[in-house]
């Protein structure tokens, strides 16, 4: 029975495979419409795929084709092809505004962008795209059962571009003695304050600002100075008066108070 069992399992995988050899090498496109909505159906998408992309551009305007379109980008997204699964679940909504798979079809475009979004480290252009098409959506589905994935999707985005910036202006802080990048923080800073108001960096964000912009004026000319001494002073003023009991700022007169004494102690 146990050898009969195996057997039957390779005649019946024979079997299948045949029937997807047929169907990818037959010229009726009905045969590959059928046998690819089958595969679709076992889970075995990429065969599923290779069917349906023979056959889209026979089905337009036939009445199977909107199955079809929107099977076709599913199998991209289920096999992980989010450029691709992006790109063909708009078409499907431009194509077919009607359809009552349009508002799935839409979530799971602005999904793949999402997909698409890289770590904080790198280049952030698929994440502003993925956050237009994550808004654009909640816009046209303001009561959609998606939206608490949409609301998260896009409060996670937004965290990663308020860490790239944050980072940015610590790069710029910390080569600043040695590259000279004072002017770049200060301005990196002010852009990060503008961009993301509420953000939970923005404390050490305010001191990395008052810090850089001391620093930049021990460390210029006479003529200069006492301007961006009152520039920095005026950054430590905002500092104190938005956080009170900031521990920045604490550790910032601790390191004064002992570059002070050691001063004095070499005199």
């Amino acid at each position: 029975m146990k050898h009969l069992f195996y057997i039957l399992i390779i005649f019946i995988s024979l079997n299948s495979c045949s029937e997807y050899q047929k169907a990818l090498k037959s010229e009726e496109t009905s045969e590959k419409f059928t046998v690819g909505v089958k595969k679709y159906e076992e889970g075995k998408y990429n065969k599923a795929n290779r069917l349906f992309q023979q056959i889209v551009p026979n089905y337009r305007g036939k009445p199977q084709a909107e199955k079809l379109m929107f099977l076709y980008a599913d199998t991209f997204f289920q096999t992980e092809d989010f450029y691709s699964a992006g790109y063909q679940y708009g078409r499907f909504v431009t194509a077919y505004p009607k359809s009552e798979k349009i508002e799935e079809a839409a979530y799971k475009s602005a999904l793949s962008y999402y997909k698409l979004s890289p770590v904080y480290s790198k280049n952030q252009e698929e994440t502003y795209e993925a956050l237009e098409k994550l808004q654009l959506f909640a816009n046209i589905y303001p009561d959609s059962k998606y939206l608490p994935e949409i609301n998260s999707m896009v409060k996670e985005l937004d965290y990663k571009l308020e860490k790239k910036a944050f980072e940015i202006a610590k790069q710029y802080n910390r080569i600043a003695p040695a590259m000279g990048t004072f002017k770049a923080c200060l301005t990196s800073c002010n852009n990060f304050l503008s961009d993301f108001p509420g953000s939970s960096f923005k404390e050490e964000i305010m001191y990395i600002r008052y810090a850089t912009a001391k620093e930049l004026a021990a460390k210029s000319v006479e003529w200069k100075k006492e301007e961006r001494l009152d520039d920095a002073q005026k950054y430590l003023e905002i500092l104190k008066n938005t956080f009170p009991n900031t521990q920045f700022l604490d550790n910032s007169e601790k390191e004064e108070k002992e570059e002070k004494v050691i001063a004095e102690e070499t005199k």
